[in-house]
């Protein structure tokens, strides 16, 4: 080994030493008679120390060199005068006696520092020199954290991790497949997978009733912070199961995620319907970090003359506690923020309850405080308080008014990244109406077993907006970190699925005949949950986005700026491929 020492790891004990260090020169400060080196490697910095006055050639050598410098140094530890106590090697310095330079470096383009100058682009460019810097590396080695936690917990559950293929066929449902033209099958296409879905209940039907993957997955979709064009999932399902077990199963895991690489402990989970998810926080995947939940006020609001209100489908309100000082900019700016395109509310109206009591609203013309009055009691709110309603068609508004919620939840400081609130959603629609493509979706996917008692509406059109699934997500501080479901494992029940999906026998049979013929051999009960490990990590990190825990990401347009792909391909590759180009 070139260095018997890491730059993380002497100490005053160390004092003494005969050791060899390795590492990238961090910074450089020359004194006249001394100069003294940061070297740093992934475990962290130690100060070299050169004196002009016992080895001037030495010091002059040390001298020449720049940042990011590969250096390989032999000397002796000693305890630093000046010390540092905002590292853990800031009681000692290495008196250096011999310095090689293994590699120079051109002057890197952004600073690798825990602050850099560098700008997102520039910092993807140079992906490489990015990893060196502290957050960076410290969000990779949690990633590393929780991929050890979990296949400890999931081994100790005699679960088997197995590989599944990357190559697979292309399927109609869900998300745009990434297609891989095949040379030795001319005109013909493998699709990367979305999910080992069918893969993993395959599995089971080959009685491998345990089984999870931490597994690349694929989607050619619009991106965004929490969206990566290759993403990876912690991909887990179990035989002989109820969606009881599988809930209690993985909540364990999340529980002991958190316990493991936060030291947090996050208790039982509460369990949410998703029809009151939808009615007191506007979406699936609710923010309960704090309450200021949805109060509908049709009641006490209608037929007073005020238009808005009393053509509208849905009046609801939030209570913002505490936010009654708000100022006419701040609500001006509020009503702004709603009328936005993507947000969509055509207006918002608000009532003061001012700390002296009294009402104050921005439909006082058609409100008298008495009546505003009534308003207050249905929101349970108190002088000092702020109440914000909205209006119109009900799924809009309530889109609308979840956006605004986490809005006054950020500028109330009351979406804390270091508190978390997890909870299950439960009892999701199994199908959802596509009002382009005329007909209806599976809002999981395909294979999702309906609630018991909802399997005969699968026979009466009428009935499949009532049709429950026996489904589940995973919530962690308004993100939807996981989900899954129990499947169908019934041919005959599968074959009515894809019926009602809009699939002929022969498009059935051609696409998920694999599948339904290996239900002929005996498939167990079964069901599962996938995870998005990147979500998780930055949840675990404090973070936004996922980019900053994946080694190499792509940008918001789907590009890798480092290695400059997507590219065009060589004409005779493309030939080769039997693909005409345009």
């Amino acid at each position: 080994m070139l260095r018997s020492h890491t730059c993380g790891e002497l100490r005053l004990a160390d004092a003494g030493k005969e050791v060899n260090l390795c590492g990238w020169v961090q910074t450089s400060r020359d004194f006249g008679g001394m100069t003294f080196i940061d070297l740093r490697d992934r475990y962290g910095i130690t100060q070299l120390a050169f004196n002009m006055a016992t080895n001037a050639t030495l010091c002059e050598q040390a001298r020449t060199l720049g940042r990011e410098f590969v250096v390989r140094v032999k000397g002796a530890v000693r305890e630093r005068e000046n010390k540092n106590p905002k590292i853990p090697t800031g009681d000692v310095e290495i008196i250096v006696t011999d310095l090689t330079v293994l590699n120079t470096a051109k002057t890197p383009p952004f600073t690798i520092e825990d602050e850099t100058d560098g700008g997102d682009d520039l910092r993807m460019k140079y992906r490489y020199l990015d990893l060196r810097r502290n957050p960076v590396r410290d969000s990779l080695i949690l990633r590393h954290e929780v991929a050890q936690a979990t296949r400890q917990y999931l081994s100790n559950q005699q679960f088997i991790e197995v590989e599944t293929p990357v190559l697979i066929k292309s399927t109609p449902e869900g998300a745009r497949d990434f297609l891989v033209p095949s040379r030795m099958n001319p005109g013909q296409f493998y699709a990367l997978p979305q999910s080992p879905q069918t893969f993993k209940q395959l599995l089971m039907v080959a009685g491998f009733d345990r089984y999870f993957q931490i597994v690349k997955c694929f989607r050619d979709e619009d991106l965004r912070a929490d969206r990566q064009p290759e993403f990876t999932q912690i991909d887990c399902e179990m035989s002989f199961v109820e969606r009881a077990d599988i809930l209690n199963m993985f909540e364990g895991l999340v529980r002991h995620l958190f316990q493991t690489v936060k030291g947090v402990d996050i208790g039982t989970l509460p369990h949410m319907s998703y029809a009151d998810a939808m009615k007191y926080y506007g979406n699936d995947k609710p923010d309960t970090r704090f309450e200021m939940r949805f109060v509908e006020l049709n009641d006490v609001v209608k037929n007073k003359g005020f238009k808005v209100f009393d053509d509208a489908e849905l009046v609801v309100s939030i209570c913002a506690k505490g936010a009654a000082s708000f100022t006419r900019k701040q609500l001006d700016e509020l009503t702004e923020f709603v009328k936005r395109p993507q947000i969509g509310a055509s207006g918002l109206v608000y009532v003061r309850y001012n700390e002296d009591g009294t009402l104050k609203s921005s439909v006082d013309k058609f409100y008298n405080e008495e009546e505003l009055k009534k308003w207050a009691v249905a929101c349970d709110a108190q002088p000092g308080d702020l109440i914000l309603v909205l209006a119109g068609n009900a799924n809009k508004t309530r889109k609308a008014m979840s956006e605004l919620r986490l809005e006054m939840g950020s500028q109330l400081g009351l979406r804390d990244k270091n508190k978390f609130s997890c909870l299950w959603v439960i009892d999701f629609p199994l199908l959802e109406f596509n009002e382009d493509a005329n007909r209806w979706f599976a809002m999981h996917h395909p294979f999702t077993a309906p609630w018991p008692e909802d399997i005969a509406k699968l026979d009466n059109p009428d009935a499949y907006g009532d049709i429950r699934a026996n489904a589940y997500d995973m919530v962690i501080n308004g993100v939807e970190v996981g989900g899954g479901s129990i499947r169908i494992f019934d041919k005959d029940l599968q074959a009515k699925m894809f019926g009602v999906l809009g699939f002929s026998p022969e498009e059935a049979q051609e696409q998920f005949g694999f599948l339904m013929n290996a239900f002929e051999f005996g498939a167990p009960p079964h069901g599962g949950i996938a995870f998005g490990f990147d979500r998780l990590c930055s949840l675990f990190g404090g973070a936004d986005s996922i980019r900053d825990f994946i080694a190499f990401p792509k940008n918001n347009s789907g590009r890798d700026v480092m290695i400059d792909t997507p590219s065009v391909i060589d004409e005779l590759q493309l030939k080769e491929l039997s693909i005409k180009t345009l």
